[in-house]
C-alpha cells in the first residue's frame, strides 16, 4: 500500500508557523481586543438590524449591495458625519473606505507604499498586529521611543536626519497619537503640530491609526491628523473596540487619488455587508450616548485594575496610566523577563500580552507586560492580577510584598 498523500509537503516557502488549535478561554483574560459582554447593546442592534433588512434587505441579492465596493453608503455617511463631529475632519462620505477592521487597512497601506526593504517609522511601544504586518511585507522598522505625550520628537528628529545622510527617506511614519497601544497616551495639540512639520520638512508621510479614538476619559481628545493636514496622512480607525469585536467593521480616510489605489488592493469581493447595515443603522442614532456609557464602564475597570496591580505588585510595578481605551501598560523590575511568566502564568488560568510583542526592539522591553481590562468583570480583575502576582512570586521572587502582607516561600 502506497504512503498517504502529504498535503503538507507541498506549502510554500516563508508561512507564519501553524496556529494551536483554539482551546478556550482561560479563567483570567487579559489579552487581546476584546470588550465588556455586558454593553453589547443587544435589543437595540436586533431593532437595527429588523429596520435595516426591511428597508434594504433586498439589496443583499447584489454584490455590494449594488453601491459600488467603497462601502455601503449609509455606514460611509455615518463614518464621516461621526469623524467631522468628533475628530476635526471636513470630508463627506466619498471619502472613506469600509475596511474589513481596520487590520486590513494595515495590510493595504503597507502594501501600497512599501517595498521590501523600505523603512518606515513606529512608535517604539507599538500595536502587535502593525509591526507583524510591517515585517511580514520586508520592511525595516525604526522605533522612536515614546514619553507620556507620545511619539518623542526630539529622537525622531535625529533619526530623520540620521536617515537622511544615509539617502534614506522612510516611506512613513506610523503613529498612534489619540490613544496609544499599548501605552495609552494622547498626544497634545502643539505636538500633532511639530509632527507633522516635522514630516512635512523631510519628505514623509503620515500613517494614523485612531483604533481606540472615541474611547477618551475625559472630554475629547485634540483634532486628528488628517484634519490638520489631509494630503500628508492617511487615517483609519475601528468600530471593533467601540461596539463589537466579532463585528470586522473599520474604515480608512483619504483623498481619492490613495484611495482609488487602496480600493484597487482591497480584494475580498466586499466587507460583509450586514455587518455595515447594522453598524450604520444602530450608530446614526445611538454612537454618543452608547460610547459615552461605555467608556464610564471601562473607567471604572481601569481604576479596578490599578488598585489591584498597586495592591498586589506594590512599587515593583511602574504603570503608564492610560487616558483612555482598554489595556494597561506596566513594567517590572529589570530582572523579571515577562517571556518566562507566559506558560506558569497560562498553567494557573490566566493569560497576559508579553511586552517584548509590543515593542519594536523586544529585549529592552523584556520586563513590560500588558493587561485587557475591558472584558473581564471588576471581581475577576481583581482575582486576576491577585493570581498574576502569586505567579511572578513563585517564578522571581517579585513582589516580596501583596496586598500589604510580606509574602512567604512555601
Amino acid at each position: 500500500m502506497s504512503a498517504a498523500f502529504d498535503l503538507t509537503s507541498h506549502f510554500a516557502k516563508g508561512l507564519p508557523d501553524p496556529a494551536p488549535r483554539f482551546p478556550g478561554f482561560p479563567k483570567y483574560n487579559f489579552v487581546g481586543g476584546h470588550n465588556d459582554p455586558e454593553r453589547i447593546p443587544i435589543e437595540g442592534l436586533i431593532e437595527a438590524t429588523a429596520s435595516v433588512l426591511r428597508r434594504d434587505g433586498s439589496k443583499l441579492a447584489m454584490y455590494n449591495l449594488a453601491q459600488g465596493p467603497q462601502g455601503y453608503v449609509g455606514l460611509r455617511q455615518m463614518v464621516a458625519d461621526k469623524l467631522n463631529r468628533h475628530r476635526g475632519m471636513k470630508i463627506t462620505r466619498d471619502e472613506v473606505l469600509v475596511l474589513t477592521g481596520s487590520g486590513q487597512g494595515i495590510d493595504i497601506i503597507s502594501r501600497l507604499f512599501v517595498d521590501p526593504g523600505d523603512t518606515i517609522i513606529l512608535e517604539e511601544f507599538c500595536y502587535a498586529g502593525a509591526i507583524n504586518r510591517f515585517k511580514r511585507v520586508g520592511a525595516n522598522i525604526v522605533g522612536v521611543p515614546l514619553d507620556e505625550d507620545g511619539i518623542r520628537l526630539d529622537v525622531l528628529a535625529s533619526t530623520l536626519e540620521d536617515l537622511k545622510k544615509k539617502g534614506i527617506t522612510p516611506k512613513y511614519i506610523y503613529t498612534i497619537p489619540t490613544i496609544q497601544n499599548p501605552s495609552g497616551s494622547i498626544m497634545p495639540m502643539e505636538r500633532r503640530q511639530q509632527l507633522l512639520a516635522l514630516a512635512r520638512q523631510y519628505g514623509v508621510a503620515i500613517f494614523e491609526d485612531e483604533c481606540y479614538a472615541d474611547l477618551v476619559w475625559a472630554g475629547e481628545a485634540p483634532p486628528s491628523l488628517y484634519s490638520m493636514d489631509p494630503k500628508q496622512v492617511v487615517h483609519i480607525g475601528s468600530f471593533s473596540k467601540t461596539l463589537a469585536p466579532a463585528l470586522r467593521v473599520g474604515y480608512a480616510v483619504s483623498d481619492w487619488p490613495v484611495l482609488s489605489r487602496m480600493l484597487a488592493c482591497k480584494t475580498d469581493s466586499g466587507t460583509g455587508a450586514l455587518d455595515q447595515m447594522i453598524v450604520a443603522e444602530y450608530f446614526a442614532n445611538h454612537f454618543d450616548r452608547h460610547v459615552g456609557a461605555l467608556t464610564n464602564v471601562l473607567k471604572e475597570k481601569l481604576d479596578t485594575m490599578i488598585e489591584a496591580v498597586e495592591r498586589e505588585f506594590g512599587t515593583s510595578a511602574e504603570m503608564w496610566k492610560p487616558k483612555g481605551g482598554i489595556f494597561l501598560w506596566f513594567k517590572l523590575p529589570d530582572s523579571v523577563d515577562v517571556r518566562k511568566l507566559v506558560k506558569p502564568a497560562a498553567d494557573a488560568g490566566i493569560h497576559f500580552n508579553p511586552g517584548p510583542e509590543w515593542v519594536c526592539n523586544p529585549e529592552p522591553a523584556k520586563s513590560y507586560m500588558r493587561l485587557c481590562f475591558a472584558l473581564p468583570s471588576k471581581e475577576v480583575i481583581r482575582e486576576g492580577v491577585a493570581a498574576l502576582a502569586q505567579v511572578c512570586y513563585e517564578q522571581t521572587g517579585i513582589p516580596v510584598r501583596s496586598a500589604n502582607v510580606q509574602r512567604r516561600t512555601a
